[in-house]
């Protein structure tokens, strides 16, 4: 597809390659968090928001990525959730990365010390599993540049070593089809491809994983009986609620109409069109003498380019410089003449 996805939905001032920082937020999800915000100031909001907004969110984004609602756990960023996980390990425990991923997914693990940390390359991730292995964490699609995992390698490697999986879905989530209950615990950063409000962040566990987690974020929304909010809670709820950071619901109002808006496009839709002008984009950069990084993703990764990224902003194109790369990502709302005019500005 060549014409942006989405209808009246979006309306970008400038060539808007950015997605892998952050989405554009749909005009229904301003009008919702704008709504919230006025309804506060006037003391008509009865409270600071809606749980239905959460519950709303927490449905939608369980249907896009597979599971059952009763898996997906809320909060405000990956690394809050990476780190409930990392708290789950006992010393000593050998935990399996891929050397350059993002942070937020490592240092939760770092920080403690007493853990075994390993890093591998990307290519090298699934043979790299073995015996004695506790956990491999890793990206779905790198941030650096825009590669895509070879998830099926991995959860089979993981699989016969025994060995539980952690994907972070932040930079595939919304374009790429993920099957979340293929892997014990997911996390997603939805403020990107899901083009939510930053401050909304999911993660999902699967009932074994779930037993091993302690909810050391436990408030008393994570109680099963929400009636009665003093003292401790008698009951934590019955599903991955009991690990819900408190949710802001200012954002959480905002997602609630992203991923509606994302369901009614569809995922595969979505992916069909990222990918379609990613490629276009490769091969625009190949016939002008770049080398971009090969592949498949809606992130495309340019090495040794991302000193003309304020090249490009300056002509109205916004993409980003990361880890020397020159990085564009594609999305609902980008079109072939978004692909061309950064063409055009690199030319």
């Amino acid at each position: 597809m060549e014409t942006p996805l989405g209808g009246g939905e979006f309306a970008p001032a400038q060539t808007y390659l950015n997605t892998s920082r952050c989405g554009l937020l749909p005009r229904r999800t301003v009008a919702a968090v704008t709504a919230l915000a006025e309804a506060l100031a006037a003391g008509t909001a009865g409270g600071s928001g809606s749980f239905g907004a959460v519950d709303g969110a927490r449905r939608a984004f369980a249907r896009l990525v597979g599971t059952g609602e009763g898996r997906v756990a809320v909060g405000s960023s990956v690394a809050v959730h990476v780190g409930l996980i990392a708290n789950s390990l006992p010393a000593g425990a050998e935990v399996l990365f891929v050397e350059g991923d993002f942070g937020s997914l490592i240092t939760p693990f770092t920080v403690r010390g007493d853990l075994k940390a390993r890093f591998v390359p990307l290519e090298d991730l699934a043979g790299a599993v073995r015996p004695g292995t506790a956990l491999v964490a890793f990206s779905s699609v790198q941030s650096a540049d825009g590669r895509v995992a070879d998830m099926a390698a991995v959860r089979e490697a993981a699989a016969a070593h025994g060995a539980r999986t952690l994907l972070d879905a932040t930079q595939s989530a919304g374009w790429l089809p993920l099957d979340a209950g293929a892997y014990d615990y997911t996390v997603t950063g939805a403020f990107k491809f899901l083009m939510c409000p930053r401050g909304v962040s999911f993660l999902t566990v699967t009932e074994e994983a779930q037993e091993s987690l302690v909810p050391i974020h436990a408030g008393w929304f994570a109680a099963e009986d929400l009636d009665d909010p003093y003292g401790p809670a008698v009951r934590l709820a019955g599903s991955a609620r009991r690990f819900d950071e408190p949710p802001a619901f200012l954002p959480y109002h905002g997602a609630e109409q992203s991923l509606a808006l994302l369901e009614e496009i569809g995922v595969d839709a979505a992916h069909a069109h990222a990918t379609a002008l990613a490629a276009r984009f490769r091969d625009g950069l190949v016939r002008l003498g770049h080398h971009p990084v090969p592949g498949d993703s809606a992130v495309v990764a340019v090495p040794g380019l991302g000193t003309r990224h304020a090249e490009l902003a300056a002509a109205g194109v916004v993409v980003s410089a990361r880890a020397g790369n020159l990085r564009a990502a594609f999305h609902l709302y980008n079109s072939a003449a978004d692909v061309d005019r950064a063409l055009d500005v690199l030319s």
